[in-house]
């Protein structure tokens, strides 16, 4: 028996991984950058720091199925990557480094860019 809009299977699975993957991703650069190098670039660091907790807590919610947590923080993660992509191309003075969703993920693939799109139509989908 199929469990529709569940994580245990097919593309809720693909999104638990991919996010778990972003935020692995996300926190270590995150990490290094704060530890080693933020009063270089501190706005830019900062968002990824916030990049970094929202793709962890999205992969906990898509992967606990916790839907209401999930569609909050993958709203917050596409308009982050929309308002920073456009922001850094904007106003490059703010961003002499990049952060994660600099040039709205470019980085790693445009795949932040994606991801909430894929993510909230999964999320809201009509459930059969």
């Amino acid at each position: 028996m199929s469990e529709v809009g569940t994580t245990r299977n097919g593309l809720g699975r693909l999104l638990v991984f991919v996010y778990g993957v972003l935020a692995f991703a996300a926190s270590g650069r995150a990490s290094f950058e704060l530890t080693t190098k933020f009063t270089e670039a501190p706005f830019p660091y900062t968002l990824s720091i916030i990049a970094a907790v929202v793709y962890v807590v999205a992969t906990w919610a898509l992967a606990t199925n916790r839907r209401t947590i999930a569609l909050a923080t993958v709203t917050f993660e596409l308009v982050g990557v929309v308002a920073v992509g456009l922001s850094s191309l904007v106003w490059t003075d703010k961003f002499p480094e990049a952060s994660v969703w600099s040039d709205f993920g470019a980085g790693y693939g445009w795949v932040p860019l994606v991801l909430p799109v894929v993510g909230l139509w999964w999320l809201l989908r009509k459930r059969g």
